[in-house]
């Protein structure tokens, strides 16, 4: 008698977009697509499978295919957006203060409609750093493309540290993060020159930062879409390594996760 186990939730993470370089040589002359291994670790952590969504083109320039975005938000339990490129200015009605804040609008493109998908499909999203920025801009939001320039008064929000620079949060008085975490203060980590400027539809502001820059996000009509500023995924190697006072990133992870598990798809694959 065959014994039949429930498969593995089957969490997808969006790519990072690596174009061609005109004046390289070898791999980059290709276009890349790649994740950073944090987060797929985090997740992995409680036994999930991780697959990464790569960027879907009907008029490809090897083969075509039928395959669409859409298939993944059916098949797979959950999303999560990764962290990564400024997301391009254009996509808010705006134009680059500066060159180097033009961001990926390529990836923006793909990543919108990846995320459209899941909303429609009702399916858990957790969006990370640049993923939350997007989150806010695909529901009709905007960003300050610059918190040092435009908002000089605030603390400061990136540095050279990078995974080690940190800064106080404030959970909102009816958040979800309140629930999972309680009223204390907590330190996240902050790896961002970019912020939520207006909120887009349907979102409420989980936490703030002292100076007031949003650090969290929450879709109030869909079961589970959480945008976090800060990286979940570094605060675990962090703790690990004699940072306590950090915000433990795994009751996230288990609400993230426990939502996916609500929806788990009854499709084994063949």
């Amino acid at each position: 008698m065959t014994n039949h186990h429930p498969r593995p939730l089957l969490i997808g993470i969006s790519a990072r977009l690596f174009h061609p370089e005109p004046s390289a040589t070898g791999i980059r002359t290709k276009t890349l697509q790649y994740l950073e291994q944090s987060a797929a670790h985090w997740l992995m952590s409680r036994d999930v499978l991780v697959l990464m969504i790569p960027t879907v083109l009907t008029d490809g320039p090897i083969l075509s295919s039928n395959i669409r975005l859409r298939d993944y938000a059916r098949y797979l339990d959950g999303l999560v957006l990764q962290g990564g490129a400024d997301v391009h200015p254009g996509a808010y009605g705006e134009t680059a203060l500066q060159p180097e804040w033009a961001g990926d609008a390529v990836r923006d493109a793909y990543e919108m409609e990846l995320l459209h998908e899941f909303l429609e499909a009702k399916k858990p999203i957790l969006a990370i750093c640049r993923g939350c920025q997007l989150l806010n801009v695909a529901l009709g939001g905007s960003l300050y493309q610059d918190i040092a320039t435009q908002l000089p008064d605030a603390e400061t929000h990136v540095s050279a540290a990078y995974d080690q620079h940190s800064h106080l949060a404030q959970f909102g008085a009816d958040s979800w993060f309140r629930q999972w975490y309680g009223d204390s203060p907590a330190r996240i980590s902050s790896i961002h020159h970019q912020a939520i400027k207006t909120l887009g539809k349907d979102l409420q502001i989980e936490m703030q930062a002292d100076d007031g820059i949003i650090e969290a996000v929450r879709h109030r009509e869909h079961p589970f879409c959480v945008g976090v500023q800060w990286h979940p995924e570094f605060h675990l190697f962090q703790k690990q390594h004699g940072h306590d006072d950090w915000l433990d990133p795994q009751p996230l992870l288990e609400a993230f996760l426990a939502a996916a598990r609500h929806n788990h798809s009854t499709i084994t694959p063949r």
